[in-house]
């Protein structure tokens, strides 16, 4: 499940979505995360959905890579969706037993939130897996740096950002080998309810974060040899400049949120 995990990573390719100005896909992600909170209906998904074919296509990336990152979060849909079912207020009744009703509204309303999930997830996953994490942080410094005159420290802030972006990949793979190590010296981490197994986990996330913090220190020293003083003064290697891929993107994005703003 550790590797099902596509936050975070980065899909290295050539396509026109990597070339893009990493400031327009991050502004462009977030106008896709506004129009999925737009959308009303069932129906109002239809542009979302033929947005995501579309940037998945032009990225080059496989939608089975997409799908893959939703394994994690199988529970949580499940328990948004049944928590909508159950407890949504309704007057068309499809299903009464005893004290539990399901009715039509409630339906498309577990519907409607459990897709809005998926496809936040999928968005954000789209930014990562075509951004590298240095160009992730030149896009965000650069959309933070208006705020830098009223002492808001951007350059900080979208290097830790970054940084931790950069380590779930690597915090992962340390998680992956230390399950390992204790299943083979007897540990079960399937067997058992939500409890047992929330148990089971304590032998996994105390070397976790050990190691996580011993990474951080590391990192830290790593940085301070290397005489790293913040972003004043520094110069950087790639000039971002927006280009015409830039304007297409935007107006395919807008015509999406314009779709779903119609259609409701």
């Amino acid at each position: 499940m550790l590797k099902d995990i596509t936050l975070g990573q980065y899909y290295p390719v050539e396509s026109p979505v990597h070339r893009l100005d990493p400031r327009v896909k991050i502004l462009l992600t977030i106008a896709f995360i506004v129009g999925v909170f737009l959308v009303k209906s069932l129906l109002g998904f239809l542009p979302v959905i033929v947005f995501i074919v579309l940037a998945a296509y032009a990225s080059h990336l496989p939608l089975k890579l997409l799908a893959k990152g939703l394994k994690p979060l199988r529970f949580i849909l499940i328990f948004t969706f049944l928590l909508n079912l159950f407890f949504s207020p309704g007057d068309t009744v499809l299903v009464h037993v005893w004290r539990i009703q399901i009715t039509l509204e409630g339906l498309l309303t577990a519907l409607r939130f459990s897709a809005r999930l998926i496809f936040l997830v999928t968005g954000a996953s789209l930014l990562t897996l075509t951004t590298p994490p240095v160009v992730l942080t030149d896009g965000l410094e650069r959309l933070l740096s208006p705020f830098a005159k009223i002492g808001f420290p951007a350059h900080e802030l979208a290097m830790m950002m970054t940084i931790a972006l950069r380590f779930i990949p690597t915090l992962l793979e340390e998680a992956d080998k230390i399950m390992k190590a204790q299943m083979a010296r007897g540990a079960d981490f399937e067997s058992g309810n939500i409890i047992q197994r929330a148990k089971a986990m304590v032998p996994l996330l105390v070397p976790l974060f050990i190691s996580a913090f011993r990474r951080a220190g590391d990192l830290a020293m790593a940085m301070e040899a290397r005489c790293y003083h913040g972003g004043e003064g520094r110069t950087r290697l790639r000039i971002l400049k927006l280009t015409r891929a830039d304007a297409v993107a935007t107006l395919i994005t807008a015509a999406m949120i314009a779709l779903v703003a119609v259609i409701g």
